[in-house]
């Protein structure tokens, strides 16, 4: 067990509301917790009190050091108290929860009095860092914990319980075990031939490795949908002024956040905001209208508009059917590149001067290359052709399909970075038997993969990166 200081912090928002909890964990949080909380007849119970047992009281401002002989016990607020004994905590520590009402001043007055009855202040993730030096969780569990917290739709809190649950450990243990099996016996037959022999071992462990380095790039596969799940897609709204770009933001939104008028180049920054589309996260950027301009702030609006359009996952190039295409829409198009792009053909509700047969000429003409663009005509004015956007999204992003199965999926960068690592370990073992190398070759790649899958989990980093990963936890988790 680890065995630390005794820990306090606010483990609820810093804002009013209906319940506030303050946190104390550590060898001597009964002792701390008995020292400001009183049962209704004024006695210290929690010492006494059965785990998971909710306590009610007050919590009060003690003096502990006796040095004031005219000090009384002020009464802070009228709390509940619960003990959880280790191991069975939330950090494996004996923890102590007070939960009063949600006030800002009650929370930081109780902490305080918390601090002054011995307990030191938490640091940021210090009781999931407990959890996990304590080997109540392991490394992706802790990582899990603050996906839930900042998950943006169901998708990702979706994927984000399962690795909490354990389903990524599971997976992650049981191909290390299967690893360490196999790279012991290449240990043992090497060191004790006349027992042990590895005739045919060769191509037993061929067959092993390609079944490991399917199974480990399967997770890899799902790495990609995984990010756009867990941040969402960086999406870019191009165009020409005046063509729909902020009455489409505004639609996708559900608000006014764009100012929408006839006036070409009424956008001349960048507006950000986050979009949940039925599930999937979209983070949209609506750029200025791009054209040539003399106007200096627009000609910045025009040349950032160029830049997010670059690195953007998906561009949305919203063109105006009620207009003619031009040497601007050919500009606009030859950004594009190789980027997943949705052409919107807007204001369908006006008389068409641009048909799908023009725009098809068109885009064979400025992007002879691209034969995969997805054309949608929509009027964000009438709010129609959004569903068949949405449809188009999940068909490009998720192979249209997206939904709460028990597939678990990569959302994290560092696992894929290790997962990435562990699987060319293992294609190195696979040509080392197909290049008829010693059995002893094998063994090195095979601790490599074994030690890369282990960083996933906690077992093979150093302490620096355990204090980094915690550093971007909350206060009070």
């Amino acid at each position: 067990m680890f065995q630390g200081s005794t820990v306090a912090a606010i483990s609820t928002g810093l804002s009013d509301s209906g319940i506030g909890i303050v946190r104390i964990s550590g060898p001597d949080a009964v002792l701390v917790g008995d020292r400001i909380f009183r049962s209704p007849s004024g006695k210290a119970v929690l010492k006494s009190s059965p785990s998971h047992f909710l306590q009610y009281g007050f919590a009060v401002d003690s003096d502990i050091s006796g040095s004031d002989p005219h000090w009384k016990d002020h009464i802070i607020d009228e709390v509940m108290a619960v003990v959880m004994s280790a191991p069975k905590s939330y950090t494996g520590e004996d923890t102590v929860e007070i939960q009063c009402h949600g006030g800002v001043l009650v929370m930081r007055r109780i902490l305080e009095a918390s601090l002054r009855c011995g307990a030191v202040l938490a640091q940021p993730g210090e009781f999931t860092k407990r959890a996990f030096l304590n080997g109540r969780i392991d490394l992706s569990e802790a990582e899990a914990v603050m996906d839930v917290i900042r998950s943006r739709n169901e998708y990702a809190l979706s994927a984000s319980v399962k690795q909490l649950r354990g389903d990524l450990a599971e997976a992650i243990r049981k191909l290390r075990g299967e690893i360490l099996h196999e790279t012991a016996f290449i240990e043992a037959a090497l060191d004790n031939p006349e027992h042990i022999s590895l005739d045919g071992y060769s191509e037993r462990l061929h067959e092993k490795i390609e079944d490991l380095s399917g199974r480990i790039k399967k997770l890899l596969d799902t790495a990609d949908n995984g990010r756009f799940i867990k941040e969402g897609i960086d999406t870019v709204i191009v165009g020409k002024p005046n063509v729909g770009k902020s009455s489409l933001l505004n639609l996708l939104v559900g608000q006014e956040r764009a100012i929408v008028t006839d006036v070409a180049g009424t956008t001349r920054d960048i507006l950000e905001e986050s979009v949940n589309l039925n599930g999937i996260g979209l983070n949209v950027i609506d750029t200025a209208g791009i054209r040539d301009t003399q106007d200096t702030v627009e000609k910045i609006g025009v040349e950032r508009a160029r830049k997010y359009a670059k690195e953007a996952d998906l561009v949305i190039y919203v063109a105006d059917s009620s207009v003619p295409l031009d040497d601007n829409d050919r500009e606009i198009l030859s950004l594009i590149g190789r980027k997943k792009v949705i052409i919107l053909l807007n204001k369908s509700d006006l008389e068409s001067e641009v048909s799908e047969e023009k725009l098809t000429d068109f885009l064979k003409e400025t992007l002879p290359d691209r034969k995969d663009l997805s054309v949608i005509r929509t009027s964000v004015r009438e709010n129609t052709g959004m569903k068949e956007f949405e449809d188009t999204v999940r068909e490009m992003f998720f192979q249209g399909g997206l939904s709460y199965n028990d597939e678990i999926v990569i959302t994290n960068m560092r696992h894929k970075e290790a997962l990435q690592n562990s699987y060319e370990s293992l294609l190195l073992v696979k040509q080392s038997i197909e290049n008829g190398m010693e059995e002893d070759f094998y063994s090195i790649d095979l601790t490599n993969a074994y030690a890369e899958l282990g960083k996933i989990i906690g077992e093979e980093l150093n302490d620096d990166v355990v204090e980094e990963i915690f550093s971007k936890f909350c206060m009070g988790k």
